[in-house]
């Protein structure tokens, strides 16, 4: 069975729409279990129980939240090397675009490496001119279909990929999946 932790941290709302979309993604994989944390609940047996984990941060200046950070440096320095191995992945909301949200993804996949976490991002568009190369990314709340589809794209690529690495089930490989589609009925 994939367990996928979805962690996240919202002052206005606008991530935890994101991290809900995100699992709503990672349930879309057959045989996934969900848990959808917020980072003032969450404990470090949360994320050793999974087997991957989606991290949803505010833009805080260009960076991940001060929640989420302490969350990391105090929750989580206790298990600090006891991680690595686990799949991660990264979303974040800002007030407008060009504030900085690739920047936060990249702060808090930065941190999730330092865990031992193999962390990914996707090549697949989701609409025109919109892909998650360092994560799923929007201003504001999630409203638009394309955000709301960069969201379920993580959540589904990273319990695809949990699936393949860490319970051998091949045939979920994003590749194969695509190779499929692209075949003739």
């Amino acid at each position: 069975m994939n367990k996928i932790l979805v962690l996240f941290d919202s002052a206005s709302g606008n991530t935890r729409h994101m991290a809900e979309f995100v699992a709503e993604g990672a349930r879309t994989i057959a045989d996934t279990e969900v848990r959808l944390r917020s980072v003032d609940e969450a404990t470090s047996e949360d994320v050793m129980w999974c087997d991957g984990i989606a991290v949803g941060s505010p833009t805080n200046m260009g960076i991940l939240s001060w929640k989420m950070k302490r969350f990391w440096d105090e929750t989580m320095m206790p298990v600090w090397n006891q991680t690595d191995g686990k799949i991660g992945c990264a979303f974040s909301s800002a007030g407008g675009w060009g504030g900085g949200m690739e920047l936060a993804c990249q702060s808090i996949l930065t941190v999730l490496m330092n865990f031992g976490f193999l962390v990914f991002g996707v090549t697949d568009y989701v609409s025109r001119g919109l892909t998650l190369h360092y994560g799923a990314v929007t201003a504001k709340d999630p409203r638009d279909e394309a955000s709301q589809d960069a969201c379920r794209k993580l959540g589904r690529r990273l319990a695809e990929w949990t699936a393949v690495h860490c319970h051998a089930r091949h045939s979920e490989h994003p590749a194969l999946k695509m190779d499929e589609r692209m075949m003739p009925s």
